[in-house]
């Protein structure tokens, strides 16, 4: 696999935590620093893809309006909750 060197600063701290976690793991820091970047990537395009599915979903008008949102939240503590707005 062809691979490509990237720089990066770090606060001093999360580096020391870098260490450590390549010390316990018995791993070179590049490892942790991959394992940790590509965890990331996958959320973060996770997060991306269920913003495009809430951006979907506005443009087809599948929407719950705030009041109702209101309501809903306010009644969960309550002896009689309302059902979730649909």
């Amino acid at each position: 696999m062809a691979t490509r060197v990237l720089t990066a600063h770090v606060p001093i701290d999360l580096a020391e935590k870098v260490d450590a976690a390549a010390e316990r793991l018995d791993r070179p820091r590049a490892w942790i620093v991959k394992q940790a970047l590509k965890t990331w990537l996958i959320e973060e395009e996770r997060r991306h893809q269920l913003i495009l599915e809430g951006l979907a979903d506005i443009d087809a008008g599948r929407t719950v309006s705030h009041e109702d949102m209101q309501a809903w939240a306010a009644s969960l503590g309550s002896d009689n909750p309302k059902p979730r707005p649909r």
